[in-house]
């Protein structure tokens, strides 16, 4: 029964990824027929990206009100509709309009069940599960170019990726009563699973409780100890990420001088490099600890953009790419999996939410401020911009642990417990 929610949570994120590549695949083919600014994109990004902020920092009161189950069930179900319509715009300010519900769903998705991973979950479901949404986002181009290039046009691309989402939306509503019986499971009245087995979960209370909590004030959370820096972390790291993503391309024709197509090649490894290290960190994650697996991947970021910035090497900044990846992998997904640890469960849910709002402008502010240096000054400040919020990055997840590791609720990490009597990752639920 567990296995077959764990599979329906896989499959949910891989449905999180499909859509976050298809603006950008279908933009060449929407911006002539609508005749509108190349720019026009980001307005429809900017307005995704606002419903899923909105959501986010809403997740904490709509998941205590209605379950997790309940909470993806519909964010699935408003995104696939969101996409039907995309499907059938034929003006710009429809696109506009239809990504409302469309960044909502997004947001409502990622952060209630990043917060179910957290709390019922080991680690390794986690990278694994961001290792997911890895790959629907890389399958999604190839849905919109297979539309395209087949005459059916960017809507019939838009519309297959909502069918799978439609979908996915009847069978997430089908198991709501598979979630209230694994939550049962998951409680701590549950037994205890044999000794010498190995259990997929870990002993935490259940979601559907007599009484549920009631949401914790926005004021309240940002009082959390350690709290707004474990949110500027979050920042930082999207911010690093999103601005790789983007803006690797720009830099290899201004820095290494090969063509744009060899550009879009080579920077694609840096996506590559990041789905491939997270599937990597899964198996990582059962032998050390969450934060010992983000000092490792901030420092192949480091040393990723110190083979960046070596001149007139084409390889060698591919390879650079390709390690900052690599080194991406392992944040995101190790810094949500301790958030119960470090700030208690029962602010988990809260604290998520926020991570995931700030997460989303990190991605929304960095990009376009790399832009302007880029087009004002120059490309080549990519590494430089990149180490800067790294630095950043490393200093607020260092802070962080410091100030929980004084608090009663902090559980010693399996790194730090040379026993193992603490060890979550390896010991019974």
């Amino acid at each position: 029964m567990i296995a077959l929610l764990i599979t329906i949570i896989y499959v949910s994120f891989i449905s999180l990824g499909l859509p976050d590549s298809l603006l950008g695949a279908a933009w060449p083919t929407i911006q002539p027929e609508f005749g509108v600014p190349l720019s026009f994109a980001g307005i429809v990004s900017t307005v995704i990206s606002a419903g899923t902020i909105t959501s986010s920092l809403l997740s904490d009161r709509l998941t205590k009100r209605f379950g997790t189950g309940a909470v993806t069930a519909v964010s699935v179900a408003m995104t696939a509709a969101a996409l039907f319509l995309f499907s059938i715009a034929d003006r710009f300010w429809m696109l506009v309009v239809f990504a409302i519900p469309y960044g909502l769903g997004a947001g409502g998705v990622d952060a209630s069940l990043n917060n179910y991973v957290a709390l019922h979950l080991k680690a390794r479901h986690m990278s694994w599960l961001h290792c997911m949404w890895g790959v629907g986002a890389a399958v999604s181009p190839y849905i919109m170019g297979y539309a395209i290039t087949g005459g059916s046009g960017w809507h019939q691309g838009y519309f297959i990726v909502s069918v799978i989402q439609i979908t996915l939306s009847v069978c997430l509503f089908i198991s709501l009563p598979l979630w209230k019986k694994c939550a049962k499971k998951l409680s701590p009245a549950a037994p205890a699973a044999p000794v010498g087995t190995e259990s997929e979960t870990q002993a935490t209370p259940t979601e559907q409780t007599a009484q549920r909590p009631a949401a914790a004030p926005f004021r309240e959370i940002f009082k959390i100890r350690g709290a707004v820096a474990c949110f500027i972390c979050f920042f930082c790291y999207c911010a690093l990420e999103s601005t790789t993503m983007l803006w690797a391309s720009t830099y290899m024709i201004d820095f290494n001088g090969i063509t744009a197509e060899k550009a879009a090649m080579f920077a694609s490894l840096f996506f590559i490099g990041m789905t491939v290290g997270r599937g990597v960190n899964g198996f990582l994650t059962i032998r050390f600890s969450d934060k010992t697996l983000i000092r490792a991947g901030q420092t192949l970021i480091l040393v990723g953009s110190i083979f960046v910035v070596v001149p007139n090497v084409p390889a060698l900044t591919t390879v650079g790419f390709v390690t900052i990846g690599l080194g991406c992998a392992p944040v995101y997904p190790c810094i949500i999996h301790m958030t119960p640890e470090l700030f208690g469960k029962d602010r988990s849910q809260a604290m998520i939410g926020v991570q995931m709002a700030s997460a989303y402008i990190g991605t929304l502010v960095a990009p376009p401020l790399f832009g302007l240096i880029a087009n004002n000054v120059t490309p080549k400040l990519l590494p430089l911009f990149l180490v800067a919020f790294l630095a950043l990055m490393t200093v607020m997840h260092e802070l962080v642990v410091k100030k929980t590791r004084a608090a009663a609720h902090v559980a010693i990490s399996p790194i730090d417990d040379p026993k193992g009597e603490n060890n979550e990752q390896d010991t019974d639920a």
